[in-house]
C-alpha cells in the first residue's frame, strides 16, 4: 500500500476516534501526538455559487507528520434534510455542528468551486497545541458539536477565533483596522458582484445593522478574520512577544475576495421600470377616467409589497436573527398592503379603500421627505420602488374621489 494512502485511512481511522470518544473533557483519550503536530487556520475565499459561500469560510486544520494524521475542523456544517430545515432557518433556529473530517476531503470541495484557500500556520508551543487539539476533539464529541448559529455572532469564523483564544497561553493582540464600519458596510463588500441579494439583505437587516462596530466584531468575515491573524501576537507575562502566525500560504489557488468586481445595479434598472410603467398606467387611467386598469395594476403592486412586508414583520416581531428588528422598511412594506388589496375591486369598500390610500400616500411622502433623516440606510434601489407605491395611491385617491363625489 501506498504511504499516501495510509496517510489517508490514518486520518479516517483519527475522525471516528473523535467520534467515539467519551464525553467529558477531563477523560478525552486525546489521539497521539508529536512534536511535528501542525495547527493552522484555513480561510476559504467566497464563492458566488451558493448564498452560504459568498462570504467565504474558515476552518481548522491539525497535522501530524509523524503520526500520519490530517484533520478539517470544520464549524459551518448544516443538514438541509434535517426536520423544518427551512422553518426553522427562516425563525433563526438553525443549528450548525462542529465536523472533523480528513483535510484532503475539504480541500477538495473548494478545489471544485475554483476558490483560493489561504492557510496560516500558527506559531504555538507544544503545549498550547496540544491543548487546543484537546479542546477541538471536546467539542467535536457528538453531545457537545452543536450549536445555535448566528451569521453576525456565533458562525465558522468566530468560534475559529474563540477557541484558538481560549487555548493561547496569554493575550491575543490584533492590530487595530483603522477604520470606521458598518456590519451592512462589510456585508456590501461582499456583495457587490451579487446585486440582487445585497438588495435583498438591505430589505430584511433593519437599523441594528448600521452601528459602528468593533474590530472584534469584524471577524465574523472569514477574510477579515485572516486578516486579522496575518499582525496578530501572542503577548504574555512568561514569554516574549511572538506573532500569532508562523508562515502564511496558499493551499489552494483561484478566485479570490479581491477579485470581486462590481456588477450593474440591476434592481435599481428594474425599479426605474417599475416606476415608468406605473407613471404611465397612472396617467392613462387618470386621463381617461378608468378606475379598471389601475385597480388591477395596484392589486399586483400593493399584493407584492404586501408580501414582502409580511416577511419583514415575521423577521421582526418571531424570528432570532439579529439585526432584524428596527426595521424601518416596514413603512412602505407592510402586511396591510396584501390585506387592503383584495379590497380594490370591490365597492361596497370603496371609501374604506379611499382613506386607505389617503394614509399611505401621506405616510410615504413623510417616508421620502425624512430619507437621510432616517437611522438605516437605504437602498437607492428602494427609491423608484416606493416613488411607485406612492405614485400608485396618488392616482387611485384621485379617481376614488371623482367616483366617490359623482355617487353621493
Amino acid at each position: 500500500m501506498k504511504r499516501t494512502s495510509f496517510k489517508y485511512l490514518f486520518s479516517v481511522f483519527i475522525v471516528i476516534l473523535l467520534a467515539i470518544m467519551p464525553g467529558k473533557a477531563d477523560e478525552v483519550a486525546l489521539p497521539a501526538v508529536s512534536d511535528s503536530l501542525q495547527i493552522s487556520v484555513l480561510t476559504c475565499h467566497p464563492w458566488q455559487g451558493e448564498v452560504y459561500a459568498v462570504f467565504g469560510h474558515t476552518a481548522i486544520r491539525v497535522k501530524d507528520l509523524k503520526y500520519g494524521y490530517d484533520i478539517a475542523f470544520n464549524y459551518g456544517v448544516f443538514d438541509f434534510s434535517s426536520p423544518n430545515f427551512m422553518s426553522r432557518f427562516v425563525k433563526g433556529e438553525t443549528d450548525y455542528v462542529l465536523s472533523a473530517y480528513g483535510y484532503h476531503f475539504f480541500l477538495y470541495e473548494y478545489q471544485v468551486r475554483g476558490v483560493t484557500v489561504e492557510e496560516q500556520v500558527l506559531n504555538l508551543t507544544d503545549a498550547e497545541k496540544k491543548k487546543l487539539y484537546e479542546a477541538l476533539c471536546v467539542n467535536a464529541q457528538p453531545e457537545n458539536r452543536t450549536y445555535r448559529y448566528s451569521f453576525f455572532f456565533d458562525n465558522c469564523a468566530t468560534r475559529v477565533r474563540d477557541i484558538i483564544e481560549k487555548n493561547v497561553d496569554g493575550k491575543i493582540e490584533y492590530k487595530p483596522t483603522g477604520k470606521n464600519q458598518t456590519l451592512r458596510d462589510l456585508l456590501h463588500e461582499f456583495l457587490k458582484s451579487s446585486p440582487w441579494l445585497r438588495f435583498g439583505i438591505d430589505l430584511v437587516i433593519g437599523s441594528g445593522a448600521d452601528r459602528e462596530i468593533t474590530d472584534n466584531e469584524k471577524m465574523f468575515l472569514p477574510c477579515y478574520l485572516m486578516y486579522a491573524y496575518s499582525d496578530a501576537k501572542i503577548l504574555s507575562d512568561t514569554v516574549a512577544e511572538k506573532p500569532l502566525v508562523a508562515e502564511s500560504r496558499n493551499a489552494l489557488e483561484g478566485s479570490r475576495f479581491e477579485d470581486l468586481t462590481t456588477a450593474t445595479d440591476y434592481p435599481l434598472i428594474c425599479g426605474c421600470l417599475l416606476f415608468i410603467i406605473t407613471g404611465l398606467i397612472a396617467y392613462f387611467s387618470v386621463m381617461k377616467k378608468k378606475q379598471i386598469p389601475l385597480k388591477v395594476f395596484s392589486f399586483i403592486l400593493f399584493a407584492a409589497a404586501g408580501a414582502a412586508g409580511c416577511v419583514i414583520f415575521f423577521l421582526m416581531f418571531f424570528s432570532e436573527h439579529p439585526c432584524v428588528d428596527a426595521n424601518w422598511n416596514l413603512v412602505w412594506l407592510n402586511p396591510l398592503q396584501l390585506i387592503f388589496a383584495f379590497f380594490f375591486f370591490f365597492k361596497f369598500s370603496s371609501k374604506a379603500v379611499y382613506y386607505y390610500h389617503f394614509i399611505n400616500f401621506v405616510a410615504l411622502s413623510l417616508f421620502l421627505l425624512a430619507w437621510f433623516l432616517i437611522p438605516q440606510y437605504l437602498e437607492i434601489a428602494f427609491l423608484p420602488c416606493i416613488l411607485s407605491l406612492w405614485l400608485c395611491s396618488g392616482a387611485n385617491i384621485w379617481l376614488n374621489n371623482k367616483y366617490l363625489h359623482r355617487n353621493k
